[in-house]
């Protein structure tokens, strides 16, 4: 019996095994359960039938092709046009994932079947954080300049959990400070960073290399060139109000007793007191001083 040569590649050496379907350590993975999350569709039927479906604007293909190239199952990619109404002739293509094994691993991940919108959360095992929320922002988020021409990237969500994490991420990255609080019109969170806060983390999440739509990944590249103009000047932290300045607030005779023992100033106590005396905002909630 011939004996192995110890000199010799191993197995290992020969070829680098790909990474299992959907871990969420590897950063295309994460990126892409993210995305899924926001964007993607997962249905079910008897007899264990379902799909997995993701419909996105035609100019994007690219990124439901590298989700087809990292799903190690059959799946396919088509297109239709439609009128919507929002436009005349919409553009689509859908990528469409039937394998029960992988519907499986995904629903365990966090992925729930049918609405899902407001019940999606991070995910409950090691991922890559920011591959994952460039997913989510991808799908539901927006990257570019206002119509001032500042830097700025948002995020649309019906998740608490979501913009929570999203926001506690965000200030560990830029320091800034967001509290998460739906609109009254659709119940929507509105998550917006802007100015150096943008920039800082546009140029985190969208690091060289990255899997991302590349109209975003452009965008969000642009930002890194803005520079903020001379005189324009930097607002302060927020100070959230707390339930004992509440109290002293409203026992001052006066908003300018209130302001100085506060140091705020009259205008925010003006706005704060005016909450309370109309039962909006009974909790601390941050205020600008």
């Amino acid at each position: 019996m011939a004996e192995q040569d110890p000199n010799a590649p191993t197995l290992f050496a020969l070829a680098t095994l790909p990474p299992t379907f959907m871990d969420l350590q590897d950063p295309e993975y994460a990126y892409m359960f993210g995305f899924l999350q926001a964007d993607g569709h997962l249905s079910e039927q008897t007899r264990q039938r379902g799909k997995l479906t993701v419909e996105i604007n035609v100019r994007d293909i690219a990124i439901l092709r590298e989700f087809q190239r990292l799903t190690p199952y059959n799946s396919r990619i088509t297109e239709r046009s439609r009128a919507t109404n929002f436009s005349g002739k919409h553009h689509s293509a859908t990528w469409s994932l039937c394998a029960l094994e992988a519907r499986t691993t995904l629903n365990q991940l966090g992925l729930p079947y049918g609405k899902k919108s407001r019940r999606i959360t991070p995910p409950r095992v090691p991922f890559s954080r920011p591959d994952y929320l460039r997913g989510v922002i991808d799908a539901d988020g927006s990257v570019g300049y206002t119509g001032q021409g500042f830097p700025f990237l948002s995020l649309t969500t019906a998740s608490t959990a979501i913009g929570a994490y999203l926001c506690h991420y965000a200030k560990k990255v830029t320091g800034a400070q967001r509290m998460i609080k739906r609109n009254t019109r659709d119940g929507i969170y509105n998550v917006l960073y802007t100015k150096e806060a943008a920039v800082l983390l546009a140029e985190h999440l969208y690091h060289p290399g990255c899997l991302a739509l590349e109209r975003k990944k452009s965008a969000a590249a642009s930002l890194a060139s803005w520079v903020r103009p001379p005189g324009m000047k930097i607002r302060p932290p927020r100070k959230p109000w707390t339930a004992e300045e509440d109290r002293i607030l409203l026992a001052a005779p006066t908003l300018a007793h209130a302001a100085a023992e506060l140091g705020r100033s009259q205008s925010s106590c003006q706005v704060r007191r005016w909450r309370l005396v109309n039962g909006i905002g009974t909790s601390a909630t941050p205020e600008s001083r």
